[in-house]
């Protein structure tokens, strides 16, 4: 898979060469489960609860994540490959070094989460919660997060590369610094304070004027 240049400093999931199969099912993922150093792939795991499972140097390809709730969820080393997570529920999870590839995040629930190196590539998030989380060294690259929600969080060192943010809720969540210049964040709701030091087009500057009620003569 080739590795795109990121402007923000995102550390990679690192990998052993040698990982086992690791055969996921309700049976066996229990509160604070571990699995670690293993591959899941083709396989469909749905209706399933569990609290604090923990994934480290794990690589998830085609899976599908369906009716699943682990709040409190930890990944080290974790990479998730052309899968279908969409409307999970990982509230106040906890990512370090992990990446979400050409994957389908549809209405996922990352809200309260700690984020230390995460990646999004080319991603649908579209209506995807990430209030209230802290975001250091986050990277979205061409990805769809339209009506996505980033209210109330802490967010440095994030990157936003080509991705569509129409919609998207970014009230008391301060952007310095953030780049939208190659993004369409037509409809992005903010407060005034929120947007002080963002980089953005002057078209996009227009365009939040009369979201936050401004008049241009």
């Amino acid at each position: 898979m080739e590795e795109k240049k990121l402007k923000t400093k995102v550390i990679r999931p690192k990998f052993d060469t040698d990982l086992d199969i690791i055969e996921l099912s309700k049976e066996n993922i229990e509160d604070e489960s571990i699995f670690s150093f293993g591959t899941v792939s083709d396989c469909c795991l749905e209706n399933h609860e569990a609290d604090r499972v923990n994934f480290k140097q794990v690589i998830f390809t085609k899976v599908i994540f369906n009716k699943i709730t682990f709040r409190r969820i930890e990944m080290t080393d974790v990479r998730f490959e052309n899968c279908d997570l969409s409307n999970v529920d990982f509230n106040e999870a906890s990512l370090h070094r992990v990446e979400f590839v050409n994957c389908k995040i549809i209405g996922i629930n990352l809200s309260e989460t700690t984020f230390r190196d995460v990646i999004f590539e080319n991603c649908n998030g579209e209506f995807a919660f990430f209030n209230y989380s802290d975001c250091k060294q986050v990277a979205f690259l061409e990805c769809q997060l339209r009506s996505s929600d980033f209210q109330n969080s802490k967010l440095l060192k994030v990157e936003f590369r080509e991705s569509n943010l129409l919609g998207a809720q970014m009230n008391y969540t301060s952007l310095k610094g953030i780049d939208f210049t190659s993004c369409n964040i037509e409809g992005m709701g903010v407060n005034i304070v929120d947007v002080k030091g963002a980089r953005v087009t002057t078209t996009q500057a227009i365009s939040l004027s009369s979201i936050l009620g401004l008049i241009i003569k």
